[in-house]
């Protein structure tokens, strides 16, 4: 099974496809963690995505569609969850065209939909765990007590520079140009499926999993 996570920045895709890769053994494609394992890489693309990153715009259809193949083409897994990918027309078609070339096929399109001010309010408090990736927030889901990730242990908290309100709503803009008409993209296809990405975390789980499984 091959499958979309589609929504804003912040919207939950990541903690929702962590959950999927435990349930269902896919392989979690996100193009936000391989653009900072990139921006870290000290290479010149590395170089490229940090100074995109820093302005809190996205990033270019070839970086990203590059990054993309070279995860499909390494024959990882049976099946994937993209993440934050596609973000245009352009780059869906590109997907579709790599799935082809790789003998796979697209599954589902799950649009995580919320509400732009609640987004700011639990972005501005998000820290995620530098080991692990587990996300955190101060009001709904703090670090715990005892100053480690319930998830791997570690002690390395981090806040994305990104997430000040002026970057996000840069980027929400930047979605809400380049990527909303990927809604009527997929729904055309009937691939198209949605759920309120503002939910309880288990209450997002249970809609994605029900939709799956329909």
């Amino acid at each position: 099974m091959n499958l979309i996570l589609l929504g804003p920045p912040g919207a939950g895709k990541g903690t929702q496809a962590r959950h999927l890769v435990e349930t269902r053994g896919l392989v979690q494609l996100s193009t936000g963690d391989m653009l900072r394992e990139a921006r870290n890489s000290g290479t010149e693309m590395g170089k490229r995505v940090a100074e995109v990153m820093a302005r809190g715009e996205l990033v270019t259809d070839e970086i990203v569609i590059g990054l993309i193949r070279e995860k499909l083409e390494s024959g990882e897994g049976a099946g994937f969850i993209f993440d934050g990918f596609p973000r245009t027309l352009a780059q869906a078609d590109a997907l579709e065209e790599l799935l082809a070339a790789t003998g796979q096929d697209l599954d589902a399109v799950i649009a995580m939909e919320v509400d732009d001010e609640a987004l700011v309010a639990r972005i501005t408090a998000r820290s995620t765990c530098g080991n692990c990736g587990e996300v955190y927030n101060d009001q709904t889901k703090p670090i715990p007590a005892d100053g480690k990730c319930a998830r791997c242990g570690a002690s390395d908290f981090q806040r994305r520079a990104d997430d000040n309100e002026a970057s996000l709503r840069t980027r929400l803009m930047e979605y809400y140009k380049k990527t909303s008409p990927l809604i009527g993209y997929y729904h055309a296809k009937g691939k198209l499926a949605a759920v309120d990405g503002l939910g309880e975390i288990a209450e997002v789980q249970g809609a994605i999993e029900e939709l799956l499984d329909t």
